[in-house]
């Protein structure tokens, strides 16, 4: 996957092309605002990554730590973007205990679906008695 011109990437095209953001414009904001750290720091999105470097990404609700395998300023299929890292143990067993857990916390919040008409008053009488 590295070819000569791909050994300098900036980090944010890195992360475009390893399909961690669907745009680069994503990438570069996910950076500054401090969402991707290398090596533990905060880092720029001219940044040159290396192979080796461990990022710590977070999106949504997902932190993952990832070990660059390789380089590409190229953004391909999603198999081969997964051949540019690979995510550590204890970030995969991270995120699929905090994925079961909100899925049992979700499951703890159903409801009997709409409210009736009669519950519907009774929220607005509710309401309007708090103002």
């Amino acid at each position: 996957m590295s070819d000569k011109d791909d050994d300098k990437v900036r980090l944010d095209k890195w992360l475009w092309a390893a399909r961690f953001f669907k745009t680069r414009a994503l990438a570069k904001a996910a950076i500054e605002g401090g969402k991707v750290h290398c090596r533990g720091e905060r880092c720029k999105p001219g940044k040159e990554p290396k192979v080796g470097d461990e990022l710590q990404i977070r999106s949504g609700f997902d932190e993952r730590s990832v070990v660059i395998q390789a380089l590409s300023a190229v953004r391909r299929g999603a198999p081969e973007a997964q051949l540019l890292y690979v995510e550590t143990a204890e970030s995969v067993a991270r995120r699929e205990l905090a994925a079961a857990q909100r899925k049992a916390g979700a499951l703890g919040m159903q409801t009997d679906g709409r409210p009736s008409k009669k519950q519907r008053r009774q929220l607005h009488r509710f309401h309007d008695a708090q103002d």
